[in-house]
């Protein structure tokens, strides 16, 4: 279950109008929205200049809170394309959106809704019931998925089908731009296993349960977390066993998420001799990270710098 749903504000709702008329003239573009800035970036990757795409969160947002904006009606309203993370990932706002937004065709079920987790390889999934006492558990698995380029790979293959049954007249430069990725995909991949290649097998915290995905394509081990339970902060006695077991497990590095204080990996990391580690975990978390491939060209540029100052000669 995810508890973070409900403490998602959603009385801004109210100031929504409650109805809507739809523009005469079809649009020139495909109006394509996304919850994820990695969606929205991959779909720009594949439309070329016969899209639209925008993200209701951003890079720098942690995607389980999403403060629900009048402006999101509007757009989802308008939209041709829907693309979420699923997973209920969204669950805690993005349901009454779609309510009074008024727009069918991007429900679950509808002819411009895609689910971009369809295909990618899930970790973590529970074998047993989901309760609250778990704390952010997601039922159906951990839904940071696109933190592996393989199933980036897969998101985009998606994508490019959706927008050729809603866009036939585009199929071309569809396939060409989902070509050309693949390409570039397929060389940056060898570019960043040759980066992690000394790195295999390193052992890392990290602050939330973003990167079982990213450390499975990298062949990083996360031993611990600094979440005693996912969603929850640190409390003192969880720091107290995380400093431990890195101590007794010499843990170099402590990844955390740009979206989070600093201040109890600091903490941490003053205890262990660690390095602190920040990564966006999506587009547009942090400058450099202005797509998808520049995404993870900028966490393992930063994560191989910082592994190779712990590294004893």
């Amino acid at each position: 279950m995810n508890i973070r749903r409900t403490a998602i504000p959603i009385l801004i709702l109210a100031a929504a109008p409650l109805g809507f008329a739809r523009p005469a003239a079809a649009a020139k573009k495909v109006k394509v929205v996304t919850t994820l800035a990695d969606f929205a970036s991959l779909a720009e990757t594949i439309g070329g200049d016969r899209v639209e795409a925008t993200s209701l969160a951003k890079g720098y947002q942690d995607p389980h809170f999403v403060e629900p904006k009048p402006s999101f009606i509007l757009k989802i309203h308008e939209a041709d394309l829907l693309i979420v993370a699923g997973l209920e990932l969204e669950i805690g706002y993005l349901p009454p959106l779609l309510d009074q937004a008024r727009n069918d065709a991007v429900r679950p079920n509808g002819k411009g809704y895609l689910d971009a987790s369809t295909g990618c390889e899930i970790l973590e999934k529970p074998a047993e019931k989901v309760t609250r006492a778990m704390g952010d558990v997601h039922p159906y698995g951990n839904p940071h998925y696109w933190l592996d380029p393989q199933n980036g790979r897969f998101i985009a293959r998606g994508i490019e089908a959706k927008l050729e049954a809603l866009d036939p007249a585009g199929s071309g430069t569809y396939r060409k731009n989902l070509h050309a990725f693949e390409a570039r995909l397929n060389e940056a991949e060898a570019r960043w296993a040759k980066a992690m290649a000394p790195f295999a097998g390193a052992k890392v915290v990290t602050y939330h349960r973003s990167w079982p995905n990213f450390a499975k394509a990298f062949q990083l081990d996360v031993v611990g977390y600094l979440e005693p339970k996912p969603g929850i902060p640190p409390t003192p006695q969880h720091k107290l066993e995380i400093i431990n077991l890195m101590i007794a497990q010499k843990v170099p590095i402590i990844v955390m998420e740009v979206y989070f204080d600093e201040k109890d990996p600091n903490f941490v990391a003053s205890k262990t001799g660690a390095r602190v580690v920040i990564l966006p975990p999506s587009v547009g978390g942090v400058p450099a990270a202005k797509d998808y491939i520049s995404l993870f060209d900028t966490n393992i540029d930063l994560l191989a710098k910082a592994l190779s100052g712990t590294k004893k000669p």
